[in-house]
């Protein structure tokens, strides 16, 4: 009788051992409802595919979609606000990979992340599917992807057997001077961006995002076009003129002999998320007015 109930008793046990288990492999597949986002395009995909009720605070250099506009700020890359976000009691962050003493600390606070960096542009559409999945929100995320996917096909196909003209892909400069000039190079989604629209980047042999360029190699590189984005959303036409005329100081350039030097504005230009058709179609228009590209 006690072998019997001993053994009873180390059953009854091992049930509520996997009762415990079982419940606490529930919880942690519950789709998380307070989310911390730090990073602009995962900002966007989060309220794109339906997870927007579920974000608590976001990044301070988010601007878009308009909902976040109330949110807590809790810092962004460089300068993250650990207390600000504990204090959000996050049941998932989003953050960049490379952030990693931001890492170190929520993991010791037993926070769950989701680690995130800038691919190409083929990376979008995987990314949005890979946090519909972490968020409970697959099948708008596959949804998202799938438009984005079919944006990009139309795109190509709207554009192809055209001239690809040679374009510089201008990201950031000093304001009203050719200084501390960046521009894509020949890697990245930007750079992605630029070929995808119909255009041959003057700067594909240089392997980075990024390129710090200086008004001898611009002349060298001797662009047809140049295209310049900030993310501002809106700027005058007394300022877009006046940041125009700065490459008025180069004037053997082709895309200045043919003023063929376009100023664009948005954050869709810069932040890899769902409005990457429209912001791809915007490079195209101006590349190929004439192309039956698709309407958003």
């Amino acid at each position: 009788m006690a072998t019997g109930a001993t053994t009873m008793t180390r059953l009854r046990g091992l049930v509520v051992i996997v009762a415990w288990l079982v419940f606490v492999a529930d919880l942690q597949a519950q789709a998380p409802q307070r989310i911390v986002s730090i990073i602009p395009a995962v900002t966007e995909i989060l309220f794109a595919i339906g997870a927007g009720p579920q974000v608590v605070g976001v990044g301070s250099y988010d601007n878009y979609p308009p909902e976040i506009g109330d949110l807590p700020r809790v810092g962004g890359l460089i300068d993250p606000d650990v207390e600000a976000i504990l204090a959000l009691r996050p049941n998932l962050v989003v953050l960049y990979i490379t952030q990693v003493d931001l890492t170190t600390q929520l993991t010791r606070a037993g926070i769950p992340l989701f680690e995130y960096s800038h691919g190409t542009l083929a990376d979008i559409p995987t990314t949005i599917r890979r946090l519909g999945n972490r968020t409970g929100h697959a099948a708008e995320a596959d949804k998202v992807a799938l438009d984005i996917e079919d944006g990009l096909v139309r795109i190509a196909e709207a554009v192809s057997r055209r001239h690809r003209p040679r374009t510089l892909l201008v990201i950031a400069r000093e304001p009203y001077s050719l200084r501390n000039l960046f521009a894509s190079g020949g890697s990245g989604f930007q750079h992605d961006m630029l070929e995808l629209a119909g255009a041959k980047n003057v700067l594909d042999g240089t392997m980075r995002r990024a390129v710090q360029v200086t008004t001898e190699m611009i002349l060298q590189a001797a662009p047809d076009v140049v295209i310049e984005v900030r993310t501002v959303e809106r700027l005058s036409p007394a300022e877009i003129e006046k940041e125009m005329e700065v490459w008025n100081a180069l004037p053997s350039l082709p895309a200045v002999q043919n003023q063929n030097v376009i100023f664009l504005t948005g954050s869709d230009l810069v932040i890899p998320g769902p409005r990457i058709v429209q912001a791809i179609t915007r490079f195209a228009l101006v590349l190929h007015p004439d192309a039956p590209l698709p309407t958003q």
